[in-house]
């Protein structure tokens, strides 16, 4: 079966939410034997990342600009008329932005499958004209897609509400990592192992890191360290804000963009994660934290609550002194030494990759036999 991706920037080692989902989906489903090809964002899409593309997945890089918002609408149309010209057996589009032109892919005669990973009409970061277009993708994309992916039961419960279609629940899961003793990735930022609190995402204002940095100190921490990773874009207004606010305090450490071992160093060592979002699909950055039997708290919005911590876990999201309060209880919390494979047992069995991969082929047959 031939399947081409749309809607992200590439994989592997580029940072965010769909492309750590497709970073592990598609090598699984080329393992089935499916024929994949990746529509990548040419500004992503450098010497480094033709040097570590995934072998067996072919790589297509369409030209788009780097500005935030035209650059997934140009690449989006590029790639559906790229699609029609190669004639796949399933376009497998990704987000609601570029489900806005599943229209046009129907039009061309192609089979759509449209993953939906959340509304990202809700993110603080876009502008009134912004959200309009993603609402537009949402609703096209449900209505012309020849089958849906919901990555949380919330979101399918919005899209049988709005637009009275049914879909498939399949979400992001995790892989159980090995054991990674602190080396020097924690010798670089000064860590010390159990010590300090972990925050995994794009630096984005939804990712509310100015609440974890106003939480910390209130949490009483003594001698941890509040670890923010994620890429730190020198023109982007708000990073500057946290950069202000982490250099203010000693106990803050930025890393920037972190992946591989490094990455996986830092979950692995790390005390505690914390995720006070405001706005997720369902959150890799907490299952990964989970499959390293990291204790781990969140915001109480209903997308992180659908993972099913334990309510002790969850804090009001927005609420600086809650999330004070919940990350003391939990960094505090006297634990067995079989905690942590508890836990990493327990997220594998919800969200495990190969099923995963299993169930979006058969959608994908599903489809192919329809027609």
């Amino acid at each position: 079966m031939r399947v081409m991706v749309l809607g992200l920037r590439g994989f592997p080692g580029i940072q965010g939410g769909v492309e750590t989902h497709a970073e592990h989906l598609y090598p699984r489903l080329r393992d089935m034997g499916c024929d994949v090809e990746v529509i990548v964002r040419s500004p992503y899409w450098d010497a480094a990342a033709v040097a570590r593309a995934t072998p067996g997945i072919r790589f297509t890089s369409l030209w788009s600009p780097s500005t935030s918002g035209a650059e997934a609408f140009l690449h989006s149309f590029l790639g559906v008329l790229y699609a029609g010209w190669r004639r796949p057996d399933v376009l497998h589009i990704h987000a609601i932005g570029p489900a806005l032109f599943a229209p046009l892919a129907k039009l061309l005669g192609l089979r759509v499958v449209m993953t939906h990973h959340g509304p990202d009409y809700d993110r603080e970061k876009w502008n009134r004209a912004a959200k309009a277009l993603l609402r537009a993708g949402e609703r096209l994309g449900v209505l012309f897609s020849d089958a849906r992916i919901v990555i949380s039961r919330v979101i399918g419960d919005l899209v049988q509400r709005k637009y009275h279609r049914s879909s498939d629940c399949i979400p992001n899961g995790v892989d159980i990592p090995p054991d990674i003793a602190p080396g020097e990735t924690l010798a670089a930022f000064g860590l010390e192992p159990g010590r300090y609190v972990l925050n995994v995402s794009r630096m984005v204002p939804e990712k509310r890191h100015l609440d974890l940095i106003d939480a910390f100190p209130q949490a009483g921490l003594t001698g941890w360290k509040l670890v923010l990773v994620g890429g730190l874009s020198e023109q982007d207004a708000y990073v500057g804000r946290v950069r202000s606010a982490a250099e203010r305090s000693p106990d803050v450490v930025l890393t920037g963009f972190q992946t591989g071992r490094a990455l996986a160093e830092l979950y692995g060592n790390a005390g505690v994660f914390a995720l006070p979002s405001t706005h997720e699909g369902l959150p890799i950055a907490l299952l990964e934290a989970l499959s390293h039997g990291l204790p781990s708290i969140a915001s109480d919005i209903p997308a992180n609550q659908e993972v099913d911590l334990s309510p002790e876990h969850y804090f009001h999201v927005g609420q600086v002194e809650d999330l004070a309060r919940c990350l003391h209880d939990i960094a505090t919390k006297t634990r067995d030494a079989d905690d942590r494979d508890r836990t990493k047992l327990w997220v594998r069995s919800k969200y495990d990759w190969h099923s995963i991969a299993v169930d979006t082929l058969e959608l994908y047959k599903r489809v192919c036999r329809r027609s």
